[in-house]
């Protein structure tokens, strides 16, 4: 694993974070930051979660020979 790879794992895990919180914010009502704020938060870290796990990974492979 690289320190790049790390970045980006590190990221996926922060929009896991943030996805999850943005769901329990709508679930109870009222959200911190207005149901659009979290909305778009929720919308947007869930694509974001993958695509980071994603580029981590391929990293990682990338670099596992060297």
């Amino acid at each position: 694993m690289t320190p790049k790879s790390g970045v980006f794992l590190m990221g996926s895990c922060i929009c896991a974070i943030a996805a999850v919180g943005s769901i329990f914010e709508l679930a109870y009502g009222h959200p911190t930051y207005g149901v659009a704020a979290t909305t778009a938060i929720l919308i947007a870290s869930i694509p974001l979660t993958g695509l980071f796990f994603w580029v981590a990974v391929q990293d990682t492979k990338a670099n596992q020979n060297q």
